[in-house]
């Protein structure tokens, strides 16, 4: 009987676990608007290289009317990365200055900064806004 004092404690710690867990990943989901959810799924698919896609769900998060600032200018950055990285260099610049009009303070991290392509156009929107 002993040998088994430990067995009630883990019962109910794994039932515990498995309760909270299930209801908190849904909930954390659905509380994610669609346009959320479209900037989460464009940012995936652009790091699978599939600019694309990642260009559609980009686009249409933005169409659905995302309302946080932040969100809005992460979108335009990547529409950017991908307009960058695709030889598009006057629709990467363009999408730069679409971020800096709706977040004059925005600003690419640092390692985002020094990359040979966007770094050099992003620096060159920015200082004619």
């Amino acid at each position: 009987m002993i040998a088994f004092r430990w067995l009630a404690p883990l019962l109910v710690c794994t039932t515990l676990a498995g309760c909270a867990s299930g209801p908190f990943k849904t909930g954390l989901f659905q509380s994610q608007s669609k346009a959320e959810r479209r900037l989460a799924t464009g940012i995936d698919f652009y790091e699978d290289g599939d600019y694309a896609t990642a260009s559609q769900l980009l686009q249409s998060s933005l169409d659905t009317g995302m309302r946080s600032i932040h969100d809005q200018t992460k979108a335009h950055k990547y529409l950017a990365f991908i307009h960058c990285a695709s030889g598009r260099e006057r629709l990467c610049r363009e999408e730069f200055g679409k971020a800096l009009d709706i977040d004059p303070a925005f600003d690419l991290e640092q390692a985002e900064a020094g990359h040979p392509i966007w770094g050099l156009a992003f620096r060159s929107v920015k200082t004619k806004k």
